[in-house]
């Protein structure tokens, strides 16, 4: 598999540190760069790469070393810096190690993991090759088809990183599924669940028992036809092409924890006045207390919260659309994804958000009329879904059954009520009438829905209201 090491440094990796961590294969190692110079490659004698080395990247946000690695690293600011082996080449894993083990030493601090990094020593790699391109091409990708490209990660948490980004957008230019493969221990960044969510690609768990399972949905799997696919049942037909289950997806207990779930749209007039992520912001403050702590362009989030900085930076991608990943504090478990693009109608925010509470905390249910009413009246709110769900606190998706979310509450925003014919937006079938927000003359609606984690029945409320609405 492709084996990642990290160094974690209190002081920025310098040219001389670099080259020391690059001579661990030797003085005759070959060197090449990709990514216009983003990524140095140490290479075999065929110049395919062994390890690809990121850019370092300061980290000024508290907390993002424990979450996805687990791993205790220097004060803030720090820098972090990854290399990873090309698959099944025991001497790369060794050439990444004492890549990592060389920074650390060099720019005080750590690596990730502390095994992987224990010789400074230079790794004899006389003879060695790897895998010929494509399959060597991309540093992230360890498996490829016609139909598939396949990641193989070993990490606590895999997380939406700069590389398996880059495995994304290059996978669906060519048209192709990404199954990322992990250990039964791994788990998901929310932030990286969605984009496993669309057939082909999938979330491929290995598992002692069933070989390996669908850790979102706890389909049993089998590599079949150039990709990881559901294995059909025994008493499968073609009306009714089960699949079995795997035991460890269905493994669950109930710890108390809870997620609040929150899903929004905004949007804005196209003009040179306009500041993204306020609504964010402000919903974030009204729940919490407190602002977002980081944001940044992938996992880890590296930068202090900013509007201004998010701003620009969408700017000079437009008219391309720009993702954005945000966090919270470490008190307060927080994250959300941020998509800006441009539409006919302006500019356009996609916002989901959850907050995560332990087995003696209640989410602030409610604080979220004043939350909606605040991004009603100030952020150009189109709609908002909220819903409470039976999920960890430290918001990682792990590969077992957790229960659906229940929807709390649906908000549509001024405008949106302002098109509907006559009263149907105050006037609907649910047993709540809808409660108004902001002036009487052009208020939004805030539509409260059962919320309870053991009904299921505010989804059919939930789908009532829409129907409703719609004039259906």
């Amino acid at each position: 598999m492709t084996k990642d090491v990290i160094a974690l440094t209190q002081r920025m990796p310098d040219p001389s540190a670099m080259l020391a961590g690059l001579l661990s294969g030797g003085p005759d190692k070959l060197v090449d760069t990709t990514g216009e110079g983003a990524v140095v490659r140490l290479c075999d004698e065929e110049g395919r790469p062994l390890v690809s080395v990121e850019a370092a990247l300061l980290v000024q946000v508290e907390g993002e070393a424990e979450r996805l690695l687990g791993a205790t690293p220097p004060p803030v600011p720090y820098w972090w810096t990854e290399a990873r082996a090309t698959t099944g080449v025991e001497e790369a894993e060794r050439l990444a190690g004492t890549f990592a083990a060389r920074l650390a030493a060099l720019a005080d601090g750590s690596a990730w993991p502390p095994e992987a990094a224990q010789s400074l020593a230079v790794v004899k790699t006389d003879g060695v090759s790897v895998a010929p391109t494509p399959a060597a091409a991309q540093p992230t990708v360890d498996v490829l088809t016609d139909k598939v490209a396949v990641v193989i990660q070993d990490r606590p948490v895999v997380a939406m990183t700069a590389w398996l980004q880059d495995a994304f957008h290059s996978t669906a230019g060519a048209e192709l599924g990404l199954q990322v493969v992990t250990p039964a221990g791994t788990t998901l960044s929310p932030a990286v669940r969605a984009s496993l969510s669309n057939w082909p690609s999938r979330w491929v768990v290995r598992d002692e028992r069933d070989g390996y399972y669908d850790g979102q949905s706890g389909a049993v799997l089998r590599w079949q036809d150039g990709m990881f696919a559901p294995v059909a049942a025994d008493d499968a037909t073609a009306d009714d092409p089960r699949t079995p289950v795997a035991a460890s997806y269905q493994e669950v207990t109930d710890t108390g924890e809870q997620q609040l779930a929150i899903t929004f749209r905004t949007v804005h007039p196209a003009d040179d006045r306009l500041v993204l992520g306020g609504a964010l912001e402000s919903i974030w403050r009204e729940l919490t207390g407190e602002p977002p702590a980081g944001w940044g362009t992938a996992e880890p989030a590296n930068l202090p919260w900013s509007l201004r900085q998010m701003t620009d930076l969408a700017y000079e991608r437009a008219p391309e659309p720009t993702w954005f990943v945000v966090v919270g504090s470490p008190d307060r478990p927080g994250l959300a994804t941020v998509r800006v693009s441009r539409t006919k109608a302006g500019v356009e925010e996609y916002v989901t958000l959850m907050f995560g509470y332990g087995p003696d905390e209640e989410p602030p249910v409610d604080s979220l009329p004043r939350a909606a009413e605040v991004l009603a009246t100030r952020h150009r709110l189109l709609s908002m879904l909220v819903q409470v769900r039976k999920a960890r606190r430290d918001l990682a998706v792990p590969p077992r059954f957790e229960g659906p979310g229940v929807p709390l509450a649906f908000v549509l925003g001024a405008d949106e009520v302002r098109q509907m014919p006559g009263d149907r937006a105050r006037n609907t079938p649910l047993a709540q009438p809808p409660v108004p927000l902001g002036p009487k003359t052009r208020p939004a609606m805030y539509y409260p829905l059962p919320g309870d984690p053991l009904d299921l029945s505010g989804w059919q409320d939930f789908e009532r209201l829409v129907r409703h609405l719609k004039g259906e």
